[in-house]
């Protein structure tokens, strides 16, 4: 592994670290955010900001709820 490696940090982990936990899959945040699966994903190369990470954290939430109805 390069150093350059080694001091990468994942963006957007505690949102992904928050879906595995949840066991929602990331197309189906995109799908209820509205967008395509394919532009979440490039969408979470960048740190979302703290609005952006709401409505994903949200999101999970409703999905998470609408399983257990």
């Amino acid at each position: 592994m390069t150093r350059r490696a080694k001091n990468m940090q994942i963006a957007n982990a505690d949102i992904r670290a928050r879906a595995t936990e949840s066991g929602v899959h990331l197309w189906e945040i995109a799908y209820k955010l509205g967008i395509t699966d394919h532009y979440f994903s490039r969408k979470l190369r960048k740190e979302f900001s703290e609005e952006e990470k709401t409505k994903v954290f949200e999101a999970i939430e409703q999905i998470k709820q609408e399983r257990a109805e």
